[in-house]
């Protein structure tokens, strides 16, 4: 299978470069996998897909603001955006600098909005590097943790399709209401739709909500550079599916009831634990990496629908959804978006998507 075939043209005015003023306000596109028919509807009438029963999981990461400017002692500027937090003091990063800094060289961070902070880049890990904080940082007062020091000097890290610097509405408008637990450095946009007042009227419907946790690294964004889908590497990402959510996914199943992800990360997230566990094919509680790449001919272990944003031509995120879709209705029902001059990525609209295929039942 080669990228071509998830590639579509995009108008540019198209990508959504501001959030609605309401986060419910948003266009929801339907699509029957199996049937390919679409439909127009307002992601306040997401209620009336849903039945009693019905499970919504999300994923519930918080981003962080993981954009940072900065200058080497030489005095060069750079542009540093973290990957991964990997404890108090040490996190893996992205550098844009005329040079890449080698180990041992000490940054400053945060100069942009005031003295900032020293980290030392202890070596490079492909096309990431390692940097850990340097507490001689006496401006930083008791500030001394990456988290702490972040929300003093960090940026809401916008994906790069946003060509503005990021503004204070985005530090509330890109997170769910329900971000709790911090790591992403990307939100998981489906999620952006909902307000707690639509959160509660699934829930008065008998809907059932859950919770997992994926922390969005910067590699969503990387573009696939092969032909052949199938030499493609993923990135890893973190994912935390517990216990409980996984003992009402199987409750859900028992009763006949389906299992709906918000969002491709918290679909990732239960195909992870379904994949990856010592049951293959049998959700299980996890709490490791996951680097699962779901392209079509992909057999879904656990999500019976789903709701997205649109996505970029050629990703990842594109090949998950024909998956899930298929290719062919996908691929109509984003020409059909684009003629109905539908908002796409991260602040734009979103789909609501059935299966092609129904989920194998198992025993």
């Amino acid at each position: 299978m080669n990228l071509s075939d998830f590639y579509f043209e995009l108008p540019e005015e198209l990508i959504a470069q501001y959030p609605l003023t309401e986060r419910t306000a948003s266009r929801l596109l339907c699509l029957d996998g199996k049937t390919g028919e679409l439909d127009d509807l307002l992601f306040t009438d997401l209620p009336e897909l849903l039945n009693p029963g019905d499970l919504l999981v999300f994923n519930n990461t918080r981003v962080i603001p993981a954009r940072l400017f900065g200058q080497k002692s030489t005095g060069g500027k750079l542009e540093v955006l973290i990957e991964r937090v990997l404890d108090d003091e040490s996190f893996l990063a992205q550098i844009k600098a005329s040079k890449s800094p080698k180990a041992g060289t000490i940054l400053t961070l945060g100069t942009d909005k005031g003295t900032g902070f020293q980290v030392i880049m202890l070596e490079r890990q492909d096309d990431l590097f390692l940097l850990k904080l340097l507490k001689n940082n006496p401006e930083c007062g008791d500030q001394q943790s990456i988290f702490n020091l972040l929300e003093l000097f960090g940026h809401i890290p916008l994906p790069p399709y946003v060509e503005r610097a990021d503004e204070e509405s985005d530090q509330q408008r890109y997170q769910t209401v329900y971000a709790k637990e911090k790591g992403a450095v990307a939100a998981p946009t489906a999620g952006l739709h909902f307000d707690q007042l639509l959160l509660d009227s699934v829930k008065a419907k008998g809907v059932n909500l859950a919770w997992v946790t994926l922390h969005v690294g910067a590699g969503t964004f990387q573009p696939v550079r092969v032909d052949n889908i199938l030499e493609h590497k993923m990135h890893s990402e973190y994912v935390d599916v517990p216990i409980a959510t996984v003992d009402i996914i199987k409750q859900t199943h028992a009763q006949g009831k389906r299992v709906i992800a918000v969002g491709t990360t918290a679909m990732r997230s239960l195909e992870s634990a379904a994949v990856f566990g010592s049951k293959v094919g049998e959700i299980e509680e996890y709490h490791d990496d996951t680097d699962i790449f779901i392209y079509p001919g992909y057999e879904f272990k656990t999500v019976d629908a789903m709701i997205t944003n649109f996505h970029l031509p050629e990703s990842t995120l594109m090949m998950l959804i024909s998956a899930f879709a298929g290719l062919d209705n996908v691929k109509k029902a984003y020409q059909y978006a684009v003629e109905k001059k539908y908002r796409f990525f991260s602040y734009g609209d979103a789909m609501y998507i059935s299966p092609h295929k129904v989920r194998a039942l198992r025993k």
